[in-house]
């Protein structure tokens, strides 16, 4: 009996669509809810510090005087609490894969300063500080 329904299975599992992906050829769409990592839009941040506050795991620096806002991605564990204290919507958590990372870094983005903003355009600059553990 076992070997009918097994040649049944078979069978079957010839006209259906596959289970599984070529995996570096095709990716699965993101699920809904999937957190990903923290973005920073840093032309509407104004350094108030509540994300650096409100996160669990202090992986969230921001220094007013130097104007800069930086995350290290090791201690982050994406609850998305800063999202939800960022009084600007500045924060928002991008569900897109991030490759896996060969050494611990920090990313820091430099806030712009809205004074000198309003005389120059000038984007944010956001680069990687290798951090050693």
């Amino acid at each position: 009996m076992g070997s009918f329904k097994l040649g049944g299975m078979t069978l079957g599992s010839l006209f259906k669509k596959p289970e599984t992906l070529l995996y570096p050829f095709e990716t699965k769409p993101a699920p809904a809810g999937l957190k990903g990592h923290i973005v920073i839009d840093a032309a509407d941040c104004i350094l108030c510090g509540i994300c650096a506050k409100t996160c669990p795991a202090d992986a969230i620096v921001v220094e007013k005087k130097d104007r800069t806002w930086s995350i290290d991605p090791f201690r982050c564990v994406q609850c998305s609490s800063c999202v939800r204290a960022c009084p600007k919507a500045c924060l928002s958590m991008d569900p897109a894969y991030t490759p896996v990372a060969t050494a611990q870094s920090c990313r820091v983005v430099e806030v712009p300063d809205p004074k000198a903003a309003a005389m120059t355009p000038v984007s944010a600059a956001e680069t990687e500080t290798l951090t050693e553990s």
